[in-house]
């Protein structure tokens, strides 16, 4: 059964999540709270976690995991961004958006577009999110976690042990959280003098990005 680490919310305590940590260091599986829904999260380096973590959802290689970063210098290590898209990147994190940019030969190839070479980057504003990415010292992959044949994430952190604790190797429970997905903007076409485009609306304001 998947190991139970419960944070305080607003004051995450450092050692619980420091053995949260060391599961995802050993090629384990996450579920945590982010400031959209619940996601899973394991290391974008290890390929058979990479996989496995696929299976847990029933996705296919077509359908694109997310980058968690603690910041936009970290992001910018993942993805090449120009002026116009820091100044709109800016404006957008840390929060609840997914923002699609080329990805930059830091990020494998297995966890990019196949044929666009684009990665999806987001900065969490989760304390216990944050500081356990901080702990890691890197980025994580991620992907809602929403189960196999349904369209809705899950939020009880309860719930989530009780359906997902033998294929995955964790839990932070730190409350719940929104239901919602992230707002996704693909910036790609700025690359070319041309605007952003939404590609799904969703707890991110777009009129905070002047969109």
């Amino acid at each position: 059964m998947a190991q139970l680490f419960e944070v305080y919310p607003d004051n995450p305590q450092p050692r619980v999540l420091q053995q949260a940590q060391k599961l995802l260091a050993g090629g384990g599986i996450l579920a945590v709270p982010t400031d959209s829904s619940y996601a899973l999260v394991c290391r974008l380096d290890d390929k058979a976690t990479v996989d496995r973590m696929r299976r847990v959802r029933q996705i296919d290689e077509k359908q694109l995991l997310s980058l968690l970063c603690r910041d936009l210098s970290e992001l910018a290590s993942y993805a090449q961004v120009d002026n116009r898209q820091f100044r709109l990147l800016k404006l957008g994190t840390p929060g609840p958006y997914t923002f699609i940019l080329e990805a930059t030969k830091e990020v494998p190839r297995r966890v990019s577009h196949p044929q666009r070479k684009t990665i999806g980057l987001r900065v969490p504003d989760r304390k216990g999110l944050q500081l356990l990415l901080e702990l890691h010292g890197a980025p994580l992959l991620a992907t809602t976690l929403i189960p196999p044949g349904e369209t809705a994430p899950l939020n009880d952190p309860d719930e989530i042990r009780e359906r997902f604790g033998k294929v995955i190797d964790g839990v932070v429970d730190a409350g719940g959280c929104p239901l919602e997905q992230t707002t996704v903007l693909d910036l790609t076409p700025m690359n070319t003098g041309g605007d952003p485009v939404v590609v799904r609306e969703g707890l991110g304001s777009l009129a905070r990005l002047g969109l």
